[in-house]
């Protein structure tokens, strides 16, 4: 979990005016999918909803995130956007569309007594390995 803390205090939040403390801005390259999901779950922890965002390709490493702590009866969905944003390409000079979707996700009834169980599972383990 400590690796989780830690990229929190590095994630890129997005810019403008609407800098928000819960929006996470995924990439299909940078990270592992489940950094994301259990970033997602800290960022629900502390703000009761958490925003993922992505561009592109990364699509549907976010519909995929979202989906699996739906399955898993972490969050509920409250809201989906898709839109278009043009990027300035600077190789071609030109603006280029790309696909954008934002996913709100808030915690479901069960989430504190899930995570509880994911600690004390954890926590077990813990002390298994060292015995």
């Amino acid at each position: 979990m400590e690796e989780i803390t830690d990229g929190v205090s590095n994630i890129a939040i997005a810019g403008g005016d609407s800098q928000k403390k819960n929006r996470i801005q995924v990439s299909n390259t940078k990270k592992p999918l489940f950094f994301y999901v259990n970033l997602a779950k800290r960022y629900m922890q502390q703000h009761n909803e958490v925003e993922l965002s992505a561009l592109g390709m990364a699509i549907s490493t976010v519909v995929s995130i979202a989906e699996i702590l739906k399955n898993n009866g972490f969050a509920v969905e409250k809201k989906i956007t898709t839109s278009t944003v043009e990027i300035r390409d600077e190789s071609r000079g030109r603006p280029i569309s790309k696909a954008k979707i934002e996913i709100v996700l808030g915690k479901t009834e069960k989430f504190d007594e899930l995570m509880a169980a994911a600690a004390e599972e954890r926590a077990a383990a813990d002390v298994e390995e060292q015995s």
